[in-house]
């Protein structure tokens, strides 16, 4: 939304001219509201900051590190910046692990991010004991105290997952009816009396929220949602990808699917004999969902053959995460403003890992990261699948309008333009709509093979491109990639290393390595379309000598 200021207040108290205590603060100004009105769809979810709606774009946060005096400044400004840098604005932090650092708060304060603070109560039940409650009728003055002067945070909320954990709980352990009832009295005393009191009374001009997710006990039905949601369908679930887009809610908090980190990250951990598969007894240790390496593996054959050895699975398991949130986090924008807010499950690592993460533990980002600013640009092209038609969406979430061009290209795998569209398009401020509808029967009328191509669109204004897209016609299975000798070329510069890629098929999810080198490219994990180079940056102090005899570049086919 702009620059964030900070200002710095300063209180003194003297009594007589002795001055007895001082204190000073750096914080920001804003106001915030968590809009909820009835409409068309049943009831808003949206935050308000500044008078200004805002559709929220990040993902959870979890603890930085298992062992918390272990995490520095360094850590923090790495993890937040790399959101920043992906156009996320606000992150959730999630109420099963501690409370953070001031520094934490800064950092979000100077970035412009904003917090969804959850209370630390998380996926189980509480104790109702009086003594229990004043304990944390303390606990919640004392943080909230600590920290309601920053301006970052815009929603306290009580738990995570609590309110949800009443059901499955009081199943799978068989408790009967009259402690149920004792049970969710504790329940709503504790966090709609005790923490809903406290909040109201110590922070009134910032939100509260007694429960992620929760519906505040409004009854839901496909034509009326309300509050905000959890959605485990996928991974949880085991249902398709495509599932997210059969759901449009007002709000979603978290949802999410893992991948594994990069070879330079299960080096870490593991010896050679520990590499020969996902199941080895190290793999299967560094994995806290007690199916997960068997879920990814089940996710990746519904769309991919086996890939060829334990480093390939890797980088397809970040291809397929990856793939797998930009189909949620796009349908997600496109139904603004009936849906608000899309913060994906997870950020970060507190230990190297295979988990949700879009960051692995070390600071890398995982394909996801580099998708998520793609699919978290400030103006989003989406091309888009329905009824029978290629429907072209442009999400904004910019203040003002902007006249733009957008170009829809039908592309084969091998690099011809079958049919090409390119229109003048204005686009209003804080939308989404349809800028383009081509009917895929005139397409085939044409005698184009879905199988055989790719729907490339782009958004430029003033000789930029403001976002570039890619929807493929038919499931990923019934695609025959073929194979891509991908051209580099590494040249440096006054600003740094740069690498030139090109291909004469198209090469998807191509990915960029450089050893063990400290180097990262400024773009990875993107489809390199025939004909169509692409330059990124290389960041790091590595030579373009030492980049040229590191390098490698692989393309998905590559994978299999």
């Amino acid at each position: 939304m702009g620059a964030q200021p900070l200002y710095a207040f300063s209180a003194q108290l003297k009594v007589g001219a002795e001055l007895v205590d001082e204190r000073k603060v750096r914080t920001g100004l804003r106001s915030v509201a968590l809009r909820r009105e009835p409409d068309a769809w049943g009831r808003s979810f949206e935050f308000v900051v500044n008078r200004v709606p805002v559709f929220a774009k990040g993902a959870d946060v979890i603890p930085f590190d298992s062992l918390p005096n272990r995490v520095t400044g360094r850590e923090y400004r790495r993890v937040l910046e790399s959101a920043r840098d992906a156009h996320m604005n606000m992150i959730r932090h999630w109420g099963g692990g501690y409370y953070e650092t001031d520094e934490f708060y800064d950092l979000c304060d100077e970035l412009g991010i904003m917090v969804w603070q959850d209370f630390m109560f998380g996926n189980d039940w509480q104790p109702g004991v009086y003594r229990f409650k004043l304990n944390v009728a303390q606990e919640i003055e004392d943080q909230m105290k600590r920290l309601r002067d920053h301006a970052c945070i815009v929603l306290w909320c009580g738990n995570n997952e609590t309110e949800g954990a009443f059901d499955w709980i009081t199943h799978a352990r068989q408790i009967e009816h009259t402690a149920q009832v004792q049970m969710w009295k504790d329940y709503l005393t504790l966090f709609y009396g005790v923490i809903g009191q406290k909040a109201r009374e110590l922070a009134p001009e910032t939100p509260f929220w007694s429960a992620s997710p929760t519906a505040d006990f409004e009854e839901q039905s496909d034509t009326y949602r309300t509050g905000d949601f959890h959605d485990w369908s996928v991974w949880h679930g085991r249902v398709p990808f495509a599932d997210y887009e059969k759901h449009v809610y007002r709000f979603v908090s978290e949802y999410g699917f893992q991948s594994f980190p990069e070879m330079r990250t299960i080096e870490a951990f593991t010896a050679p004999e520990d590499r020969t598969g996902i199941l080895t007894p190290v793999m299967l240790a560094h994995q806290k969902n007690q199916q997960g390496n068997a879920i990814i593996h089940d996710y990746t054959l519904k769309d991919y053959p086996e890939p060829k050895d334990f480093a390939s699975f890797l980088y397809v398991s970040q291809v397929l995460q990856a793939e797998g949130i930009k189909v949620g986090a796009e349908h997600l924008r496109r139904n603004r403003p009936r849906t608000m807010g899309s913060l994906f499950w997870q950020l970060n690592d507190c230990w190297p890992v295979a988990s949700w993460s879009s960051i692995d533990y070390f600071g890398r980002w995982k394909a996801l990261q580099y998708y998520a600013r793609r699919f978290y640009a400030p103006v989003l092209v989406s091309p888009h699948v329905e009824d029978g038609t290629l429907a072209v969406y442009v999400v904004s979430d910019r203040l003002e309008p902007v006249a733009a061009s957008l170009r829809a290209r039908v592309i084969s795998l091998d690099g011809r333009t079958l049919d090409d569209t390119t229109l003048a398009v204005n686009i209003p401020a804080q939308s989404s709509q349809v800028h383009l509808r081509t009917a895929l029967s005139r397409l085939q009328a044409k005698g184009i093979d879905f199988s055989q191509v790719v729907v490339a669109t782009d958004l430029t204004a003033d000789g930029r491109t403001l976002s570039s897209n890619l929807v493929y016609l038919v499931p990923t299975h019934e695609i025959h990639l073929p194979a891509a000798a991908i051209e580099s070329v590494v040249v440096s510069g006054a600003d740094g290393c740069r690498l030139r890629l090109s291909a004469k098929v198209l090469a998807r999810s191509v990915h960029v390595t450089f050893g063990k080198l400290d180097a990262r490219p400024s773009d990875d994990y993107f489809d390199l379309i025939p004909g169509q180079p692409v330059e990124i940056r290389v960041e790091g102090a590595a030579s373009a000598e030492e980049l040229r005899r590191e390098l490698k570049v692989q393309s998905l086919v590559d994978a299999f």
